[in-house]
């Protein structure tokens, strides 16, 4: 059994105490906080602090710090998850479910697991193949694959000890990027979708055989449709129109955090987004939509609610309450209360009651022109809608969809009582497009229902809107704000009860965000997307140690030891949200999207750096026009592709995605194979024969043509002056 499935036993032993009182003494519950040796969940620690205990590696020693091995995880997309480290071994969870073994002090190969994925999932997954880690119980090592299925694999030899379908309804646009959880005897997974067409819930399943436990929605159903399947959820129609849009699902996916809470035997959900967004889309009279974008604890054994914390009601916007949680004891108003520190998208850092889930503390890390504060007496927000309702007409809204915080997770060192994370501060335009109003439900498509600029594209992109709308942006009252500062982008040391920053740098651009690491030797660690390393001082924010790894890095690192020997190992491999908008500074443009596990050690070597990318080529000519095709049909097959096409196809330089402007003649022969009959379904690229006709996938291919043949003459002009193929052009990332 693993340290953590220890803490849960004892926990279980103990949860009549537990749910008797509040925090046992502090010093202990501060000592507890932090791994060892061992890092044995995605987020290291039963209280899920990214903060490790071990100090062989200090401020004294760290400029010996060089890399001690390295694993290919031979692939090329993104890569969000942590390792985990049990009694030498090392576990990974890569792209699309992969999972992978390895001795930890050397990186040999102890085995690989690739699941049989359906990769029709990818026309639902918004956000790239990601996946943020695997779990690890009695022997099995648990992880989900973006289709749905939850493997528990044998942790010895990889192989299917069972697997489960978690998917209740195939038909809609369900995915998983998400970690499992285990708590005591069964693992909790949720799912991915709420811009789609689903309803969220999560599903506990038996660790032992892969038996359902229970599951628990986080909304409501169609009241028409018959009885709530929990008294919670009856009480949350309430807060639903009896006429909303049901059909579409309604959102509220637990698509990351889920933490188990040993002290009260519970496992605490962080809820998303509604969908469509416009609550006056979605529930036509109103109401608080419980319980989207909340934090909602389950008792572990029945998976009946205990109490909820809705973070931002009546959501328009997309803040969603996801993101990781970590558990700590502060001393509050002169007593020591076991609390939740929780950073969602909205915007706002909140201390949170563990026992009650009333909120202690709630303060604004950035511009959030949705709320202007938290009342901590009702705990609801003050809301603001007129300056952020954009029913009748455009508004612009802060925090914007990427959200104040995200999945990068944050470390938290209890012995300074600091929370390190990566603050972004920019906001959207947000507007409802003509016909948008009562857009129908399309099934395994985007439903979002509004359109969306974000601010570090606005200025630029005005003069490409309608001369109404432009007048109408220019008049909003953060118009001026956007121009004074269209976004920022930070590392952060922050003090959780105030919200107060100690120290801060900057990021390298807006898309440049990661997951950090703390330790006691007073360390914290983490990449960017540039492809370096850092160590910095965690009292001042000073770089102790720049590694160069020529590698994009997101992902946490962590650290552990191993005879002796402490390591700092990290993932890297650009993806995720917006992962077809690929950044000219990013290691991923330069030297291409490696995806690799870094381990580093006191003593080891420069890391070698992968190849720098050839320059780019003119792109093809493009085959002769489709016939028939009018300025009308093409413009048709333009507003096809920005609906269907363009959140996975940014058609830009080095992207993700296949730049299809850049088709090569045998792509265009096959393209009504490939579009509606699934020709690369392997590859990735879904079917689309149940959505769009023929004529409309000849519109889209006209389409492309038309840019093709444009790219290819503005490239042969550039190369004729002597110019960069990628000079830069505007590129507005608003699927995100």
């Amino acid at each position: 059994m693993t340290l953590r499935g220890l803490i849960a036993g004892a926990a279980l032993a103990l949860a009549p105490l537990a749910l008797g009182g509040c925090s046992s003494d502090s010093e202990t519950d501060r000592a507890d906080i932090g791994a060892g040796d061992d890092w044995d969940n995605p987020s290291g620690d039963w209280a899920e602090s990214r903060f490790s205990r071990l100090t062989d590696i200090n401020a004294d020693n760290v400029g010996e710090l060089g890399l001690a091995w390295e694993y290919d995880l031979g692939t090329s997309r993104v890569q969000e998850a942590t390792p985990v480290v049990v009694d030498g071994v090392m576990y990974h969870g890569g792209n699309l479910g992969r999972a992978y073994a390895l001795n930890a002090a050397t990186g040999e190969e102890l085995w690989r697991f690739e699941p049989d994925v359906d990769m029709q999932a990818n026309r639902s997954a918004c956000c790239d193949q990601a996946n943020r880690g695997v779990a690890l119980a009695d022997g099995k090592v648990m992880v989900a694959a973006l289709d749905g299925w939850l493997y528990a694999l044998d942790a010895k030899t990889g192989s299917v000890v069972w697997k489960v379908n978690t998917i209740t309804q195939p038909e809609r646009g369900y995915t998983i990027t998400g970690a499992p959880e285990v708590a005591g005897d069964i693992v909790i997974i949720g799912n991915g979708g709420a811009e789609y067409d689903t309803r969220g819930y999560v599903t506990a399943y038996n660790i032992a055989d892969g038996s359902e436990a229970w599951r628990f929605y986080t909304i409501p159903h169609d009241p028409a449709e018959g009885p709530q399947e929990s008294p919670a959820l009856e009480a949350a129609l309430k807060t639903w129109d009896k006429d909303s849009r049901w059909d579409i699902g309604g959102g509220g996916t637990a698509w990351d955090a889920i933490t188990y809470d040993p002290e009260f035997d519970q496992v605490i959900v962080g809820t998303g987004n509604g969908g469509p967004y416009p609550l006056a889309t979605r529930s036509p009279s109103g109401g608080d939509n419980l319980y989207l974008d909340s934090l909602v604890a389950l008792d572990r054994e029945t998976g009946e609610m205990k109490w909820y914390y809705q973070e931002t009601p009546q959501d328009s916007w997309d803040l969603t309450a996801v993101q990781p949680m970590v558990l700590a004891d502060l001393e509050i108003d002169g007593a020591h209360r076991p609390v939740i520190l929780h950073t969602p998208k909205n915007g706002f850092f909140y201390v949170i009651d563990r026992e009650t889930g009333k909120p202690h503390a709630a303060n604004a890390l950035v511009r959030t022109s949705w709320a202007d504060g938290v009342d901590l007496e009702t705990g609801r927000p003050n809301l603001t809608p007129e300056s952020s309702d954009y029913r009748d007409g455009p508004k612009i809204v802060f925090p914007a969809s990427p959200g104040a915080r995200n999945w990068y997770p944050a470390a938290y060192d209890p012995t300074r009582n600091l929370y390190f994370a990566n603050v972004l501060d920019m906001g959207n335009l947000m507007f409802i497009p003509p016909g948008q109003e009562d857009l129908p439900h399309r099934p395994e498509t985007l439903s979002t229902g509004a359109a969306l600029i974000f601010t570090s594209d606005l200025v630029e992109a005005l003069g490409s809107l309608p001369p109404p709308v432009q007048k109408a942006v220019q008049q909003l009252p953060e118009f001026q704000s956007v121009k004074d500062m269209p976004w920022s982008n930070e590392l952060r040391a922050i003090d959780p009860l105030t919200g107060a920053t100690k120290w801060a740098v900057p990021a390298e651009g807006w898309q440049d965000r990661f997951g950090t690491l703390a330790t006691a030797a007073g360390l914290v660690i983490h990449g960017n997307l540039a492809g370096k390393l850092f160590v910095r001082d965690a009292d001042t924010g000073r770089v102790l140690k720049e590694i160069e790894t020529g590698s994009s890095i997101m992902a946490a690192p962590m650290t552990y030891r191993v005879d002796g020997v402490q390591y700092i190992a990290v993932a890297t491999g650009f993806g995720g949200g917006g992962w077809g908008f690929v950044p000219g500074y990013s290691a991923a443009y330069a030297r291409g999207n490696a995806n690799r596990l870094l381990v580093f050690k006191l003593g080891g070597t420069a890391v070698d750096l992968p190849e720098p990318l050839p320059p780019l080529e003119v792109a093809p000519p493009a085959p002769k026009q489709i016939s028939g095709m009018t300025p009308a049909k093409i413009a048709m097959g333009q507003g096809l592709f920005l609906a269907n096409c363009s959140i996975c196809h940014s058609n830009q330089p080095r992207a993700g995605a296949p730049d299809l402007r850049r088709m090569s003649e045998s792509v265009h022969s096959s393209f009504h194979q490939i579009v509606l009959e699934g020709l690369l379904l392997p590859n990735g690229m879904p079917r689309w024969d149940d959505v769009l006709s023929p004529e409309q996938v000849d519109a889209i291919h006209a389409y492309l043509i038309s840019q093709q043949q444009a790219l290819h003459e503005r490239e042969t002009e550039l190369k004729r002056q002597g110019k960069p193929l990628d000079a830069r052009t505007l590129q507005i990332l608003s699927n995100y």
